[in-house]
């Protein structure tokens, strides 16, 4: 009888009794590596089902995931890395520099500051993390009553910032390839479709659900930018003593 080459318990059978490790598992090669990307993406339990589920209706699919109904969907901050992954291999491949059409900044001699603000704008799609932390907060002051803890809205936050990057890499592609200015517009949008979808999940049928999603996104970020702001200049007047 064979042993489990994961738990190493006795295998009677094609797969492990304990843990579900096939009893022969397939050599890694081309066409395993060519499976798992088709499997990850195509299949009814992957990256492109998640962003079509929480593109169409986050209220639903976000609240049964929430519930327990995990196994379709990829983990939130996962999806989160996949979808900043994505926003970053694009907007290098099209060699299109963001910075051109964020505001002008100021002149000012805070390298560390300029440093951060740089990463910022470049990996935009990795900001969205620690800006989920900032909104995550703002929500939940908001919609207190909702009985969700601040984990579970980070997991909203994640979801819906995973899909507003995947959709900010789909404008950039088009931008790409037609050269139109579509930046403004796809972060107009991002703003509309994290307020819709945030007033959805906790009560779709108020209108102050709205304007208190928008508030968390707004101010969430405000924060956030302060916070960026108060980093970069502190340490670089500490280097400079």
């Amino acid at each position: 009888m064979n042993s489990c080459r994961n738990c190493n318990e006795p295998i009677n059978g094609n797969y492990c009794s304990n843990c579900g490790q096939p009893a022969n598992p397939q050599r890694i090669d081309r066409h395993y590596i060519i499976h798992e990307i088709a499997d990850a993406l195509f299949t009814h339990s992957g990256f492109l089902y998640t962003v079509k589920r929480i593109f169409t209706n986050p209220e639903e699919n976000i609240k049964q995931y929430l519930a327990g109904n995990r196994s379709r969907y990829v983990k939130p901050v996962t999806f989160v890395v996949i979808t900043a992954l994505i926003y970053t291999l694009v907007s290098h491949f099209f060699h299109i520099d963001i910075k051109e059409y964020s505001p002008q900044q100021p002149e000012i001699e805070f390298p560390t500051l300029n440093l951060l603000l740089n990463w910022i704008i470049d990996y935009g799609g990795y900001s969205h993390l620690i800006i989920g932390f900032f909104m995550a907060f703002w929500v939940k002051l908001f919609f207190r009553k909702s009985g969700y803890n601040l984990f579970e809205i980070f997991v909203l936050l994640c979801f819906l910032l995973g899909v507003v990057s995947f959709c900010f890499s789909f404008f950039l592609i088009i931008q790409g390839l037609t050269h139109l200015h579509l930046i403004q517009i796809s972060s107009l949008l991002a703003i509309l479709y994290t307020s819709w979808a945030i007033g959805q999940f906790f009560g779709k049928r108020k209108v102050v659900s709205y304007i208190k999603a928008f508030l968390s996104y707004v101010i969430g970020v405000a924060i956030f930018s302060f916070s960026v702001a108060f980093i970069g200049v502190f340490i670089d007047l500490i280097i400079r003593k």
